[in-house]
C-alpha cells in the first residue's frame, strides 16, 4: 500500500460515486454479462470441457445451495463466520482508531514507532496460524487473532494518514481561540479524519472476512471455511461451491454495508455534496 494511493482514496470518492451510478444506469449490460458467465457454467462442464468431478454445472451447484438453506447447520456456520467477523472487526476499529490517534497527535511518538509499524505491517496474517493454534486451539480465538491482525493495520495506517492530513492553520486557530486538546482533535482533528478511518474501515472489513474464513478453512474453527474444507474431504463437489458462493454473496453484503455506512456518515462531506449535485 503505497502512501500516495493510500491518502489519495477519500479525496476520489465522488468520482467512485459517479461511477457507480453510472453502472446503475447501465445495469442491463451487466445483467447480460453475468447471465452469460452462469451459461458458460453450465456448459463447460456437460461439453466435457473440464470434468463435473472437479467443476459440476452450475444447475447442481444451484441444487446443492437450494438444499443448504435448509439445513440449520449451514446457518449455524454462517453465523460463526459471521460473529468471528463482527467480533474482529469491531475490536480492530476501536484499537486502531484509538492508537491511531494516540500516535498521530503526538510526533514523537509518530516518529518513534514509524519503523516499527513498517517491520509489523507487512508480515501476513496467515503466518500467525501456528501462534494461534498453539495458544488458542481451534476455538473463536484463533479466529478472532487472525482477523484483528490483518484487520487492525488497515485502520491504523488510514487513521495516521488522516490525522496528518489537518490544516496546521485550523488547527492554530483552535488553539487561539482557546479550544483545549480534547476539542481540537472532536472540532478539527476528527471531521479530517474521518473519511480516512472509513476508508480504513471499508477495507479492514473486507479482509476481517478473508482472514475470518482462511481461519476456519485452515485451522478448522466452527464457520464457513470449515464446512468447505470438509465438503472438499468428503468429495461432496457441488456442496463445496455452493458454500463458495455463499461467501462471495457474504463479501458482496459486507462490501455493500460498508459502503451504505461510509455514504450515511459522510453525508456532510464536500465529496458527498457534490455528487448529489451532479
Amino acid at each position: 500500500m503505497t502512501s500516495a494511493a493510500t491518502r489519495a482514496a477519500p479525496a476520489r470518492s465522488s468520482r467512485a460515486g459517479k461511477a457507480g451510478r453510472l453502472t446503475a444506469g447501465n445495469a442491463l449490460p451487466g445483467v447480460a454479462g453475468f447471465a452469460a458467465f452462469l451459461a458458460s457454467l453450465e456448459a463447460v462442464p456437460r461439453i466435457g470441457l473440464v470434468s463435473p468431478d472437479y467443476l459440476p454445472p452450475i444447475s447442481r451447484i444451484g441444487t446443492a445451495l437450494v438444499e443448504l438453506a435448509g439445513e440449520a447447520g449451514f446457518w449455524t456456520a454462517l453465523g460463526d463466520t459471521v460473529r468471528g467477523w463482527f467480533v474482529g472487526l469491531s475490536i480492530a476499529v476501536i484499537l486502531g482508531i484509538t492508537v491511531g490517534f494516540v500516535i498521530g497527535t503526538l510526533p514523537v511518538l509518530r516518529e518513534f514507532t514509524a519503523s516499527t509499524i513498517e517491520f509489523l505491517r507487512p508480515i501476513p496474517s496467515v503466518a500467525l496460524i501456528p501462534l494461534a493454534v498453539l495458544v488458542f486451539g481451534t476455538d473463536l480465538r484463533s479466529v478472532l487473532l487472525l482477523v484483528v491482525y490483518a484487520s487492525f493495520w488497515q485502520i491504523l495506517v488510514q487513521v495516521l494518514y488522516g490525522v496528518q492530513d489537518v490544516d496546521p492553520v485550523a488547527t492554530e486557530t483552535a488553539r487561539t481561540f482557546g479550544l483545549g486538546r480534547w476539542a481540537r482533535t472532536r472540532h478539527v482533528t476528527w471531521p479530517t479524519a474521518l473519511p480516512y478511518v472509513l476508508t480504513g474501515v471499508r477495507l479492514a472489513a473486507a479482509v476481517a472476512l478473508i482472514l475470518a474464513i482462511t481461519a476456519e478453512l485452515v485451522i478448522g474453527a466452527p464457520g464457513l471455511g470449515n464446512e468447505i474444507g470438509v465438503a472438499q474431504s468428503g468429495g461432496a463437489v457441488a456442496r463445496m461451491y455452493a458454500l463458495v458462493v455463499v461467501t462471495g454473496l457474504l463479501g458482496v453484503a459486507v462490501n455493500l454495508l460498508a459502503r451504505r455506512l461510509e455514504r450515511w456518515l459522510l453525508s456532510w462531506h464536500p465529496s458527498l455534496r457534490r455528487e448529489v449535485a451532479a
